[in-house]
């Protein structure tokens, strides 16, 4: 147990020190108060430290359960996300008993260093009842988070069961109570270690999930969260702005939308979700091929859209539509929620249009692209890989689109 500790222990301090994080001290300093408090009451410390003074243990004893108990509670509200505002009996049970906890825990100090070592037993008593009383409300704190729908907080009633067991073995041990041998002690170093592991792990999934919500507040309005990219008003705003740069130098405008039409093929087999890691693999292959001088966007999670901006030679727009070809439709992998690798080819349609910045409309132009992709996803191939058609428009020249 003292071993299982202390791994958990020096993971948490380089954790601490690797991310500099309050979530990352915190959950160092429950392992350090919490671990010790354990081990302390296993008697360990007076054999490996027979020299240490009784009053130093006594004071440990009495004041490191009730003290670990208001942590423990204090970041369990934390930890749930609680606030008057979420639910006002967790706030309150969370609040009131970790400050409850932490005056027992500073009372029980200061008996301890009144009361001789033969009246010591009922105040380590009134220790394990405190810490009963800590371990009754954390369960009852997840019991009600896991009905009002929190994932996390269905294993946070089975740490807290393992809590449980762990408080009564060591306070059974600590007590000298007679009548319990090897297998409890062995059961209690289990589920010590065990309560730890648990506790670590639903610690470090609750702060990705708030790191993942913090990713998410800070995207700009108007970017896809999956890939980052601009939509919606967003993009059609960028796109106009292309128009107007380009037509103050008598350039060009060619719009490119690729239509990926089998997004979801690999849901029923890879799991519902791995669109996401698809979008951002095609997202960074589409800004590989067209650089930094394009604009790219969303039209919507099927279709991205590609606007490059040049002189009438139109040699860079070839080379950028080559590159889009060869880059986008290479196979790629993803992981399923199973964990298990899934290979992944986009079927895609290419629709090309090139026209008069001056006098076009932004969406008009997405729309006749993205219409010449989907054209194009069930033509055939064209005789020429990269051989373009031009036909006259209104307001635009359309150039052909081409079948990936």
């Amino acid at each position: 147990m003292l071993g299982g500790l202390l791994t958990l222990t020096a993971i948490a301090l380089a954790d601490a020190l690797f991310n500099r994080s309050i979530h990352a001290f915190r959950n160092l300093l429950f392992v350090v108060v919490a671990g010790t408090s354990c081990v302390v009451m296993t008697g360990l410390p007076e054999v490996f430290l027979p020299g240490i003074p009784d009053r130093v243990m006594m004071l440990l004893k009495a004041s490191l359960g009730p003290l670990s108990g208001a942590i423990a509670l204090n970041y369990l509200g934390v930890w749930l996300g609680g606030g008057m505002q979420e639910d006002l009996l967790l706030h309150r049970i969370t609040s009131w008993g970790s400050s409850t906890l932490l005056f027992s825990a500073i009372v029980l100090a200061l008996l301890a260093t009144q009361v001789s070592s033969q009246e010591f037993h009922p105040l380590l008593l009134a220790t394990a009842a405190a810490n009963m009383v800590a371990v009754v409300l954390g369960l009852v704190v997840s019991v009600r988070a896991t009905a009002l729908g929190d994932p996390l907080a269905r294993w946070l009633v089975l740490a807290c069961a393992c809590l449980a067991a762990m408080t009564a073995g060591l306070y059974l041990r600590g007590l000298h109570i007679a009548g319990f041998g090897l297998g409890t002690w062995i059961s209690t170093a289990a589920v010590t270690v065990a309560y730890f592991l648990m506790a670590t792990a639903l610690v470090i999934m609750r702060i990705r999930q708030s790191r993942q919500l913090a990713r998410l507040a800070s995207l700009k309005f108007g970017a896809d969260p999956a890939t980052g990219l601009p939509t919606g008003s967003v993009l059609l705003s960028k796109v106009e702005h292309a128009f107007w740069r380009t037509a103050r130098f008598h350039g060009q405008c060619t719009v490119v939308c690729l239509h990926l039409r089998n997004l979801y093929e690999l849901g029923e087999t890879a799991g519902h979700g791995v669109e996401r890691q698809i979008l951002a693999a095609m997202a960074a292959r589409i800004h590989r091929a067209a650089g930094f001088r394009c604009v790219v966007g969303l039209y919507h999670p099927r279709c991205f859209v590609v606007v490059i901006s040049a002189d009438k030679r139109r040699r860079f727009v070839n080379m950028t539509v080559m590159r889009l070809r060869h880059l986008v439709a290479d196979p790629l992998s993803v992981v399923g929620l199973d964990g298990a690798r899934h290979d992944f080819t986009p079927l895609l349609g290419m629709g090309v249009v090139t026209l008069n910045p001056a006098n076009a409309d932004p969406l008009d132009a997405i729309n006749e692209a993205e219409r010449d992709a989907l054209a194009q996803e069930s033509a055939p191939q064209h005789a020429s890989e990269y051989a373009t058609e031009t036909r006259p428009g209104d307001l635009i020249g359309a150039t052909g689109g081409h079948g990936l």
